[in-house]
């Protein structure tokens, strides 16, 4: 798996990195809001969807996850809904980000989680980074969730 850095601009880039984030896990206190720099910037252990393949029934088929950053820029102000300071060490399971235009180009990210919990930017326009931060390992895990874990517009 080659390392990943892409940038997004619009509503289909951002499509784009929550596809390569999907399943990405990550804890609430590796995630910060810099109001001074108007920057919201996440690290999370991100799954290879893309190099599981057709072996996802396989049980004896090695996966990876790599370390990765996620970064917003004008960010205007963040809120966790469904998450709460006690789960600052908690592992959260980042099903998608969503992009909800409100006066074009303004709008709200949201990082959905599964169990309910969210991370809500509001959003001066959209300009994120996602980039790789370090080598790929195996993991013999892959990720599953439930029906009530999809996000709303997939439901």
């Amino acid at each position: 798996m080659e390392p990943l850095k892409l940038v997004a601009f619009d509503s289909e880039d951002l499509q784009i990195l929550s596809a390569h984030l999907q399943d990405a896990v990550l804890r609430v206190d590796n995630a910060a809001f810099l109001p001074s720099k108007n920057r919201f910037a996440v690290i999370a252990n991100r799954f290879d969807w893309e190099g599981a393949g057709s072996d996802r029934k396989s049980r004896d088929h090695a996966y990876q996850r790599r370390r990765s950053m996620l970064r917003f820029e004008r960010v205007l102000g963040a809120q966790m809904q469904n998450l709460r300071k006690s789960q600052q060490g908690s592992v959260l399971d980042l099903l998608a980000i969503q992009f909800e235009e409100t006066d074009a180009p303004e709008g709200y990210i949201t990082l959905v989680f599964a169990g309910g919990g969210a991370i809500r930017l509001h959003v001066e326009c959209i300009e994120a980074e996602l980039k790789d931060l370090g080598p790929a390992w195996e993991t013999k895990n892959l990720p599953k969730h439930g029906e009530d874990d999809r996000p709303a517009d997939e439901a």
